[in-house]
């Protein structure tokens, strides 16, 4: 069952769910489902086995928009290296991802994105397609209609600011001089999530340079009135945050006219000597491709010339995330994600039946213990005096491991029978001691920082797009109070406060708001297996409460399913989407874990996985289930569709794992 668009409100109509019944939860499960889960099982793993690396790896397609492809483009053309290969294998993959109405969205089956689309049809423009062309004036059209330029985001106007499309002066200052502001100090860079961070700390050389490189061709058809492309706003009332940061963003435009020069200068250099320290062994930046883009526009405004080893290197590692489709088509990954994929994939196979000694374990064990990070990052200026340990998402990111990585690590070795157990328990030791240092104040974790929670970075007029600061959410945090407690320290205070937070954090209708992953199946589907694990009785209210969710948003086809858009329409797309593989498989593996397992509702999402299984073991979906920014940007991770099923049918014909966790 699928969605209809409402093309002028971007909102729309849910797919129905299916009624739970009284009852359900008392229907014996249909004979020949076992076996049915059994042969699903054995055919997913097969497939999953084939798909591993030769040094031990999964890695599947992180698939996001195109506006990776079309920055990818300008930033070539910026640094006078775009070839023609290149444009039109990338021109190729972003007309292939064009909507019927000219415009560009964000995720699969999603409303049309204007800043997204204008990224877009200047990608093709430099790829030669017409302006007047069927599918670039619709294109133009569409975005005329919606504001033109002026209402894009600023990371858009800055991309066409590099070229003379916009003007420097018409967007938020950011002073370099930002770099000297004191860890403790008010909108310093450390307030800043990771991500934000290694994005904003290049842009500040670029705002303070304002560079322009001649236009290959004019951009007014994007425009509203050609001539008065900006027209002037009036600021919001000055007792606002709004208006206060309007205003200081007014008086930091008056700095760069009085700024000292020498300490202008001394910032900009400064701020480089931060990117070049954290440039990666692969050459890339926090293994992300934004912070990549404009750390080599930065160095290169400062005098970084293209056979410098930083830049050589930098450009090399972005090449590395080009996908070639077999259409020739070329699709650029905002990241990568082996060091997740392959826990993930460790974790399904062993929940699955493979012996845990499985030569193909013993190797993604090795992988991973090699993938540790032993020295210190960014994390440390909160927390400077913890000992280093854990793993990021990446192959190359040694500057920010994350939480939510670390604990599926440690989740994942701890299946593993591996021949140098010592070498494991040292690992998982140093991961479990940097993971309850990580804390933060209220019981809770966030993905990279520590109370990384002002609420600053927000207000200002440089962030209108995605999240910009890294709180603790209720994924991030099950998952860690999982991985306590499979180690023994459910009982543990830390591991107590993170249960408590996780309780009060419960939403009225039984959910849990999930932040990487779509949504509030997500978030169920990883906080209801935790707290289960923690020793909270499947009796619990809070657990009855999810379970009676889950089984209210399960749809007619017996999966379940989350649309993007119930991050901006809560009440409408909560819990309710098209049925995928991967919210299916998290919907059940909270149900399984909750006692349900002779339930209707896990029948029948154990039967939707078994009938929509391909013959070779995989399954199909197109849908985004992946989360970056919760509505503004996010990803279809390839191998989602293959290790959560996987896992949700091993847990149903194996039963849970860990069942007797220590402390439980």
């Amino acid at each position: 069952m699928t969605a209809t668009t409402d093309g002028s409100t971007g909102a729309t109509q849910p797919p129905r769910a299916a009624a739970a019944s009284e009852t359900d939860t008392e229907t014996p499960r249909a004979a020949g489902v076992h076996d049915t889960a059994a042969r699903a099982v054995q055919r997913a793993t097969h497939f999953l086995l084939s798909r591993q690396d030769a040094q031990g790896w999964w890695k599947g397609d992180l698939e996001t928009n195109v506006t990776m492809d079309a920055e990818d483009l300008l930033l070539r053309q910026f640094l006078g290296i775009r070839d023609e290969q290149t444009t039109q294998a990338a021109a190729l993959f972003i007309r292939g991802e064009q909507r019927e109405d000219g415009t560009w969205a964000t995720f699969y089956g999603g409303p049309g994105e204007l800043s997204t689309t204008i990224e877009a049809y200047v990608a093709l423009r430099l790829a030669g397609d017409a302006p007047d062309a069927p599918h670039m004036a619709k294109a133009s059209a569409w975005i005329r209609e919606q504001g033109g330029i002026a209402a894009s985001r600023v990371f858009t106007r800055i991309w066409l600011a590099l070229f003379g499309w916009w003007k420097w002066e018409d967007l938020p200052e950011l002073p370099p001089e930002l770099i000297y502001l004191p860890s403790w100090f008010p909108l310093n860079i450390y307030d800043f999530g990771c991500w934000a961070r290694q994005t904003i700390v290049p842009l500040t050389i670029v705002s303070a340079k304002r560079p322009v490189r001649p236009a290959p061709f004019p951009l007014d058809e994007l425009h509203t009135d050609p001539g008065n492309p900006n027209p002037t706003e009036p600021f919001a009332p000055a007792a606002s945050w709004d208006g206060a940061f309007q205003r200081l963003d007014r008086a930091l435009h008056a700095l760069r006219r009085v700024a000292p020069r020498r300490l202008r200068r001394a910032a900009m250099y400064s701020a480089a000597r931060w990117i070049i320290e954290r440039q990666e062994n692969d050459g890339c930046w926090g293994g992300i491709q934004p912070p990549a883009v404009y750390s080599l526009i930065a160095l290169h405004l400062l005098g970084y010339d293209l056979q410098h080893p930083v830049m050589r290197e930098g450009l090399a590692s972005l090449d590395r995330f080009a996908v070639r489709r077999e259409d020739g088509a070329r699709m650029v990954e905002a990241c990568q994600s082996p060091v997740w994929d392959t826990c993930l994939a460790t974790i399904a196979l062993v929940d699955a039946g493979l012996p845990a000694d499985h030569p193909q374990l013993v190797k993604a064990a090795d992988w991973m213990l090699g993938e540790e990070i032993v020295r210190p990052g960014d994390w440390a200026v909160r927390r400077p005096g913890l000992p280093p340990g854990g793993w990021a998402f990446e192959f190359h990111n040694d500057n920010y491991p994350d939480i939510d990585d670390t604990a599926e690590v440690i989740l994942a070795l701890r299946r593993v029978k591996h021949p140098d157990p010592e070498r494991v328990e040292r690992a998982i030791g140093r991961g479990v001691r940097w993971s309850l240092g990580m804390q933060s104040k209220n019981g809770a974790w966030g993905a990279f920082d520590v109370d990384n929670t002002s609420p600053f970075p927000n207000r200002l007029p440089f962030c209108d797009f995605g999240e910009v600061i890294d709180p603790p959410s209720a994924d991030v945090t099950a998952h860690v109070v999982e991985m306590l407690a499979v180690e023994g320290l459910a009982h543990d205070p830390r591991a107590r406060r993170g249960i408590e937070w996780l309780l009060a954090e419960q939403e009225p209708d039984g959910s849990w708001f999930g932040r990487w992953g779509v949504n509030y199946v997500y978030g169920t589907g990883s906080v209801v297996p935790a707290l289960v694990a923690a020793g909270i009785p499947a009796s619990h209210p809070a657990v009855r409460r999810a379970v009676a969710w889950l089984e209210s948003v399960q749809n007619d086809d017996g999966g379940w399913g989350e649309d993007l858009r119930s991050y901006k329409y809560v009440k409408e797309w909560s819990g309710r989407g098209a049925s995928t593989a991967s919210q299916t498989a998290w919907a059940l593996m909270a149900l399984l874990a909750a006692g349900e397992r002779e339930s209707k509702a896990v029948e029948r999402g154990i039967e939707w996985l078994a009938a929509t299984q391909r013959e070779d073991g995989s399954w199909d979906e197109p849908y985004f289930t992946g989360t970056g920014f919760p509505w503004d940007f996010s990803i279809n991770y390839h191998l989602y569709r293959q290790v959560f099923p996987l896992t949700a049918l091993g847990r149903y014909v194996h039963g849970e794992p860990f069942s007797r966790a220590q402390g439980s």
